[in-house]
């Protein structure tokens, strides 16, 4: 009798952190994340700039069990504990591919992708719209909350209220940095 030994499947996956290294808070040097993933497992992990990107393959398929993985290490170690947000690499090129405001990439940095922890059951869209100002956009598919603002998110009441309003986590990636993490993945060999 012949047995086949299956490879175990591998899942491609990028990482979001929110809240790391700013403002001198909550510092986790991107070698350390490195070596923190790879100490879970994690394979071909690389990340990009300091504000918590990261892409890697698991063997681990529960996206939401890797999390909170990621998040007891960070915790146990650095003695705080991010909003970690796992997508598979598809999420992240889907959420590119149908981008509501395309001609806001010609500059990138004012265009915002905020990737939310689940899909909003009850979104404040009536008060989200008060809070835009006039040179604002903004589109909510699934997951995925789109804002071009072409004065800065620093100052927009919208971007500071939209996790408020929509009722879950999240975390904004400018349209610049999502395609550099995409990047990274293609240079990783997490795509073909």
């Amino acid at each position: 009798m012949k047995y086949r030994l299956e490879k175990e499947e591998m899942h491609n996956y990028i990482a979001l952190l929110r809240g790391i290294n700013v403002g001198g808070n909550n510092v986790l040097p991107m070698k350390e994340l490195v070596m923190l993933l790879e100490e879970l497992g994690l394979q071909q992990v690389a990340t990009y700039i300091q504000s918590g990107n990261a892409v890697f393959r698991a063997a681990e398929g529960d996206k939401e069990r890797l999390a909170e993985m990621i998040r007891s290490r960070i915790r146990e170690r650095y003695g705080f504990e991010p909003f970690v947000l796992l997508l598979d690499v598809g999420e992240m090129e889907t959420a590119m591919a149908v981008n509501p405001f395309p001609e806001a990439i010609a500059e990138p940095n004012t265009l915002h992708l905020a990737f939310l922890g689940a899909t909003p059951a009850i979104p404040d869209m009536e008060r989200l719209e008060k809070l835009r100002s006039e040179s604002e956009r903004y589109a909510l598919k699934d997951t995925v909350f789109y804002l071009h603002a072409p004065d800065g998110i620093s100052r927009s009441k919208l971007a500071a209220n939209a996790e408020r309003l929509l009722g879950v986590p999240m975390t904004f990636r400018n349209w610049r940095t999502v395609c550099k993490i995409m990047e990274l993945a293609r240079e990783t060999r997490l795509l073909g």
